[in-house]
């Protein structure tokens, strides 16, 4: 008889069932978007019985797609988009409002409340988190505040207010788990990660009672069953729940206290395992990892807006390439004594500089500057920019960081991922498998049911590797180049 495990990436594009065997091998996939609603304000919503209707749906479509017996799946772990927030009736199960994205900002006004009462101190040393929108605590709020009845139901305690694993947790088990995991608790700006405990002040600012918040369960805990509203014979438990980048760490294998990984996509997430004491930063935030077993497990991470989305710029806008795949010839063909740095402050800098009045400039041009030229500053932009937040974590957490472990679209980029290893001085790891926050879920279920062990899984990987072969004194000279261009494209 086989054994499988059952992934379920609820990412912000659509959502992703993935199928692995008793090895922890991908198997088989399969996809279904939902939709995008976006009004002219900017702000994002997401229809939360979508989302759980394709979940039951895409699990369908993965079993005929792989042709197993569906009763040899052994147990599932789900991963999904972070900060996403939303609310529902406790009892009826029905959202009283669409899911507002964490890409809304409609929150904004909340926090500069809250900030214009001196209250962002106490919540970043509370939640490790800066006061901001991006977080579930304003979007929350905002749906108490503005929604007809909403925050009279929350006072009477009928109302859930969770994010996205939690609502497909209570779906899935048919309203009898109410639960989310440590990594997904501490990014709604209202977990206290010294007490690991919802901190009851910081919900009172934000007027959230804390009798509608999830039960925060180990990430390889137990989520109830649920038998996909009858599509399998027999239900099966849910032992793993992550938010999508803590995925990602654990699919990496970044398991140690210095492990470091960078998913490259749209922006990038940069995260750092520092191990079981929380480390507090300016420069990036904290949060954490994963609870297992009854321990935790805390991250430093930087966010940056714009890496790959720097791709897509000089394509659409700029009209100087015609697809991605071109930017490493040209970078290659570029002259290499050229001096020019793009500095992509399209909506301010994030990490390590939180300047949100930084504008993006072309800096160093020379009369020689070109179309090769231009492009290379745009690539290796996205190099320095997660230099930068890799510095910023080795001198706040005083741990050094002995290799990067990185997934996503650019990574097939060799220049890029070469130059990576060149600026940050060690060695740049690609794994063999693209989908690491599925995995990470994944592996962990696996792992708590006893189909999988540790070592097996994370013992093996055969990674693509770059190793540094610049001159310290080449890297220096590049790396102040880049600090004098940001320098000028800061509004401070």
């Amino acid at each position: 008889m086989a054994d499988y495990v059952l992934g379920i990436d609820q990412s912000t594009q659509g959502t992703k069932a993935l199928l692995f065997d008793g090895a922890g091998r991908l198997l088989e996939r399969a996809d279904l978007p939902h939709r995008q609603m976006v009004d002219d304000r900017g702000w994002v919503e997401h229809d939360p019985e979508e989302i759980y209707r394709n979940t039951i749906e895409v699990v369908k479509l993965l079993v005929e797609k792989a042709g197993i017996d569906k009763n040899e799946i052994r147990a599932l772990g789900i991963s999904n988009q972070r900060e996403t927030a939303l609310v529902w009736d406790r009892n009826s199960g029905l959202p009283v409002y669409n899911a507002v994205v964490w890409q809304c900002a409609r929150g904004a006004g909340i926090c500069e409340r809250l900030e214009n009462q001196g209250k962002a101190e106490p919540v970043r040393s509370r939640t490790g988190l800066p006061l901001s929108p991006y977080f579930s605590a304003a979007k929350i709020a905002w749906i108490l505040e503005n929604v007809e009845g909403v925050k009279e139901k929350a006072e009477r305690k009928e109302l859930c207010c969770g994010t996205i694993d939690s609502w497909l947790v209570y779906k899935l088990t048919g309203g009898k788990e109410f639960r989310t995991d440590y990594s997904n608790a501490s990014r709604t700006q209202m977990f206290n990660i010294k007490t690991l405990a919802w901190d009851e002040e910081v919900c009172g600012l934000f007027g959230i009672p804390v009798s509608c918040l999830a039960a925060v369960t180990d990430s390889n805990g137990y989520y109830g069953e649920t038998d996909f509203e009858g599509f399998f014979e027999k239900p099966i438990p849910i032992r793993g729940v992550m938010g999508d980048s803590h995925g990602a760490l654990f699919g990496q294998g970044c398991l140690t206290k210095g492990m470091t990984k960078t998913t490259y996509g749209t922006g990038s997430s940069i995260m750092m395992n520092i191990g079981e004491r929380p480390v507090f930063s300016n420069k990036v935030v904290t949060s954490l990892a994963w609870g297992m077993d009854g321990t935790v497990t805390y991250v430093l991470e930087g966010n940056i807006n714009y890496t790959g989305a720097v791709i897509t710029w000089m394509k659409d806008d700029l009209k100087l390439i015609s697809s991605p795949a071109e930017t490493e010839s040209l970078a290659e063909q570029a002259n290499h004594q050229d001096e020019t740095y793009l500095v992509p402050a399209f909506s301010g800098l994030g990490a390590p500089y939180w300047d949100s009045g930084a504008r993006g400039i072309f800096y160093g041009m020379s009369r020689t500057t070109g179309r090769m030229e231009l492009v290379k500053a745009g690539l290796e932009s996205i190099a320095y920019q997660i230099t930068d937040v890799v510095r910023a974590m080795e001198e706040e957490s005083g741990i050094a960081i002995e290799e990067l472990r990185v997934d996503g679209g650019p990574t097939k980029n060799t220049y890029l991922m070469q130059f990576q290893s060149d600026m940050a001085g060690i060695p740049v790891h690609i794994p063999p498998a693209e989908e690491l926050s599925g995995i990470g879920a994944a592996y962990t279920a696996g792992l708590a049911v006893g189909l999988y062990e540790r070592d097996a899984l994370f013992g093996s990987d055969k990674r693509t590797s770059f190793v540094p072969s610049m001159e310290t004194e080449e890297r220096d000279r590049k790396y102040g180049g880049w600090k004098k261009a940001v320098s000028k494209a800061l509004s401070k």
